[in-house]
C-alpha cells in the first residue's frame, strides 16, 4: 500500500478544504516545496498535488509551485485540478510530472480522454471526487447524475482511478471502505483511496482492499495535524498484510 501525501495548492499556498468547500480552507505552509521536501524525507515515493485554483477555473494556476516542487525532489509526482485539455496534459508532463489527473473532462469529453490514455500510457489517471454516490466537477462545484462506479468502469486504458468521497475529505472521519471496496471490485484498473483518512488504523484498514484493487492512498490533513506522522505510518503499512488486518477494520466504515 502506498502512502502519497497530498499538497493542495491555492493561490501559491499549501491548504486543505473541508469537504472540498473553498470557503473552509486552511493554510498549513507558505512555502509548498519546503513541504514536498519533507514528505520526501520522511519516506513518500510519490507525491499528490492538486491545484485548486485550476479545479475551480478549469484553467491551470499553480504551474509554478508545481514546476518548483518537481525540480526540488526526486520522486514522481502526480497533478490534477483544472486539466481540460490535451494542451494543458502535455504542459504538465513537459514540466516533469509522471502523472496527470483527469476528472471535469472524463464527464465532458470522456472521448477525449481514451485517447489521451492510450496516447500517454500509464500516465493518465482519472479523478472520480464523489458526492453521495454522484459524480461531482468543476473544483467540486457542480454534481453530476452520473455514477461514480458507471464513470470508472468506461475508463478501462487510465493508469489508476482515483477515488474521492467528499463528505470524508478534510473530516478526518475515516475512509469510504464499502465504496472503495465496489469500486475496486467493479473493474480491472487500479484505485487510489483518497478522503477521511485520521489514523494509521484507517490506513491499516484499506490493506484488506489490497487483494481487490485498492494498492495506493492519498493523505492529506491528518498529515498536516500530525494524526498521522507519515514515516511511522509507512513503516506501519509496509509492515502489515492484509491477511493480519482484523475483519471488523476493513468492513465496518460506514458509507
Amino acid at each position: 500500500m502506498e502512502i502519497l501525501p497530498a499538497i493542495d495548492l491555492l493561490e501559491g499556498r499549501c491548504v486543505r478544504l473541508y469537504q472540498g468547500d473553498y470557503e473552509q480552507s486552511q493554510v498549513f505552509s507558505e512555502d509548498p516545496v519546503e513541504v514536498a521536501k519533507s514528505w520526501v524525507d520522511q519516506g513518500a515515493n510519490w507525491l499528490h498535488l492538486v491545484d485548486l485554483d485550476g479545479a475551480k477555473t478549469g484553467e491551470p494556476v499553480n504551474l509554478e509551485p508545481i514546476s518548483r516542487i518537481v525540480n526540488a525532489i526526486d520522486v514522481p509526482v502526480q497533478v490534477g485540478g483544472g486539466i481540460r485539455d490535451r494542451n494543458r496534459v502535455t504542459q504538465l508532463l513537459d514540466l516533469g510530472v509522471n502523472r496527470v489527473i483527469l476528472g471535469t473532462v472524463a464527464i465532458e469529453n470522456p472521448e477525449l480522454v481514451t485517447q489521451l490514455c492510450q496516447e500517454f500510457p500509464q500516465q493518465i489517471v482519472i479523478g472520480i471526487d464523489a458526492r453521495d454516490g454522484k459524480v461531482a466537477t468543476r473544483g467540486w462545484l457542480e454534481t453530476s447524475e452520473i455514477e461514480a462506479i458507471d464513470l470508472a468502469q468506461r475508463m478501462p486504458h487510465a493508469a489508476a482511478i482515483v477515488y474521492t468521497d467528499i463528505h470524508r475529505d478534510g473530516t478526518l472521519k475515516g475512509p469510504n471502505i464499502p465504496m472503495l471496496r465496489e469500486m475496486a471490485q467493479a473493474i480491472e484498473v487500479p484505485v487510489i483511496a483518497s478522503g477521511g483518512v485520521s489514523s494509521v488504523t484507517d490506513l491499516l484498514s484499506l490493506l484488506a482492499l489490497e487483494p481487490v484493487g485498492v494498492n495506493s492512498v492519498i493523505v492529506g490533513r491528518a498529515l498536516y495535524t500530525g494524526d498521522v506522522a507519515l514515516k511511522e505510518a509507512i513503516q506501519a503499512v509496509g509492515q502489515g498484510r492484509w491477511q493480519d488486518v482484523p475483519p471488523d477494520l476493513g468492513s465496518s466504515a460506514t458509507a
